[in-house]
């Protein structure tokens, strides 16, 4: 069997398995954002690794180092406030070409430092060593936040109402506007330069209304599934509230738009919604619901559809 075979969540299964007998030490590993790890005084550190290797999620033909570097960091900033938590630190690892331009060099970590600087993240460490070919870029991010704040994707509920931070496929459409010549449009820029929500995700943390969340960064079709099945639940969607400003299947099955998902107390969603709304100046936008069962349910002015939408797949 080959790898495009197993599939990228049979790959993480196949970790799973092979560490299942070395003890985490009352720490939560696979399965989330972030793994956790308890620091015994009523918080945890939230930790998130992410690679971003070229010609798999950039090409540098149509990527500029500037942005590139935010990019990096802002990634794992979203793994971290999908956990409710604060960033606290970061480390960068990179493997570059010998014949790699210093200036090059110079503008990808003045695009890192700029978002580090934005959300007071220092960068405390990483490596650096030599690729025979390909860019290769590999960052961890710490979070800290109080044991009652965690959000978990195993936490939705029957009767929870589904909620995203902002539009989706703008980074899809982004992608496929790069591959058809036009490198100028807004898409383009949140393909390549996405927002965490980084001060968004702490305070919903602190919403008791909030049940669990994640980000979206392989899109909703596959990324609400990863909710659904921690939970043992399903999901409704109405396709027509979906916010976005292109397609709803590249709403649907892009990735990389880094909104942040989450699912709300039914009877406590109306004030989330409106604090929401004074806090930060932008809506929630209601998507659906969870409900009994499994999987997802998709409609479309209340008629059931049935199409074969899937997210962003690794191999």
């Amino acid at each position: 069997m080959q790898l495009n075979e197993l599939g990228e969540f049979g790959l993480i299964g196949l970790i799973r398995e092979k560490f299942a007998s070395v003890s985490a030490a009352g720490y939560e590993g696979i399965g989330d954002d972030c793994a956790v790890m308890p620091c015994g005084d009523g918080t945890s550190l939230v930790v998130t690794t992410d690679m971003l290797i070229e010609e798999v999620h950039f090409r540098l033909c149509t990527t500029d180092p500037y942005r590139l570097g935010r990019k990096s960091l802002a990634v794992n900033l979203s793994d971290i406030a999908a956990m409710g938590a604060a960033p606290a630190a970061s480390f960068l690892s990179i493997a570059l070409p010998p014949d790699t331009a210093v200036e090059w060099v110079e503008r990808f970590l003045d695009g890192y430092r700029s978002l580090s600087s934005e959300f007071f993240v220092p960068l405390l460490g990483g490596d650096t060593t030599a690729s025979p070919g390909q860019l290769a870029i590999s960052v961890t991010a710490v979070g800290r936040v109080p044991d009652s704040e965690i959000k978990r994707r195993a936490s939705a509920r029957p009767g929870d109402r589904i909620f995203v931070t902002g539009t989706l496929g703008d980074s899809a459409q982004g992608l496929a506007d790069l591959r058809e010549g036009r490198p100028g449009t807004e898409f383009v820029s949140a393909h390549l330069d996405p927002k965490p929500y980084v001060r968004e995700g702490a305070w919903l943390g602190k919403q008791r209304a909030v049940r669990a969340m994640m980000d979206l960064s392989d899109g909703l079709a596959s990324d609400l599934g990863h909710i659904l099945k921690a939970s043992g639940a399903g999901a409704e969607i109405s396709v027509e509230r979906i916010p976005t400003r292109t397609t709803v299947e590249l709403a649907v099955t892009g990735g990389e738009d880094y909104r942040l998902l989450l699912t709300a107390d039914p009877d406590e969603a109306d004030a989330l919604i409106e604090r929401y709304a004074q806090r930060f100046g932008t809506p929630l936008y209601e998507i659906g619901r969870i409900i009994e069962g499994s999987g997802i349910r998709w409609k479309e002015n209340g008629r059931a559809i049935r199409p074969r939408w899937q997210g962003f797949r690794h191999f």
